[in-house]
């Protein structure tokens, strides 16, 4: 079986001492830095190996300093074990310095599901047509390997307009067609540019300090629509909630994201 890009990516090999060692990739990179749920979803790899438990899985990382591409060690610990939920730690580390620490939690997967209420929907989009494709840009390799579809009414900050709502939101799919699992929602959720360049403009930089993802369903769709908000800025940090669904109307994963905002 050929392994496609994103999962060679996520690749790791199992160590002793639930430790396992990996290559940070920069297939995955924006302006030269590795994506965040990139990150994420190589440390989730590691987690879904230890734990007994692999449904709908919830993480939150804290990113203590930057990564770079090349190898990297991930190490797994257990919190604690109930019939219901699995809890673990995994920390990142890069020439032995502690890049990112995560909490994870896996649940008990169950068949049947006593409520699903949706008290919204997927994001309103144009046709995937008439939507604004991020180009591919030197040291931004995530849009080369992802095909990013921004809709027309917040992608003006691309060309230097900007609006009155802090949310970018459209189309994902990976450019060489994979079909999105589990551990790709990390990377895609953490995908979209950052809410704020909507009504700021391009900024310098917009740093995460924390990122929590849940996962509660496998898109059922290749194509997905992806929508990420901002509401706050303030004293220098602002919020982002992000969310995923597929073409079907399923809610694939929700995130909630602390960020940096700095000013260009």
């Amino acid at each position: 079986m050929i392994m496609n890009l994103f999962d060679a990516d996520i690749a790791l090999k199992e160590l002793e001492d639930c430790r396992f060692s990996g290559t940070v990739s920069d297939n995955w990179s924006v302006n030269g830095n590795p994506n965040g749920g990139y990150l994420m979803a190589m440390i989730a790899n590691a987690m879904m190996k230890k734990s007994d438990k692999k449904a709908t899985p919830i993480l939150t990382a804290n990113y203590i300093s930057r990564c770079v591409p090349g190898e990297a060690e991930i190490t797994v610990s257990e919190i604690a074990v109930s019939g219901q939920f699995t809890r673990l730690e995994g920390r990142l580390f890069q020439e032995g310095k502690e890049k990112i620490r995560a909490f994870g939690t896996f649940a008990l997967e169950k068949n049947d599901c006593a409520i699903e209420r949706y008290e919204t929907g997927a994001p309103d989009l144009a046709p995937f047509e008439k939507c604004v494709k991020m180009p591919p840009l030197p040291k931004y390799t995530l849009f080369h390997n992802l095909d990013l579809r921004l809709d027309p009414s917040c992608a003006g900050w691309m060309t230097g307009k900007t609006a009155d709502i802090s949310e970018n939101r459209g189309y994902y799919g990976f450019t060489d067609g994979s079909a999105p699992d589990l551990l790709s929602l990390f990377l895609i959720i953490d995908a979209m540019p950052p809410a704020a360049f909507a009504t700021q403009g391009i900024t310098a930089w917009v740093p995460t300090i924390e990122l929590s993802v849940n996962i509660r369903n496998i898109p059922r769709t290749d194509r997905l629509r992806c929508s990420l908000r901002t509401r706050f800025i303030t004293c220098g940090l602002l919020e982002a909630d992000g969310e995923v669904w597929d073409e079907d109307g399923n809610l694939a994963a929700i995130s909630r994201q602390i960020a940096q905002f700095r000013k260009a």
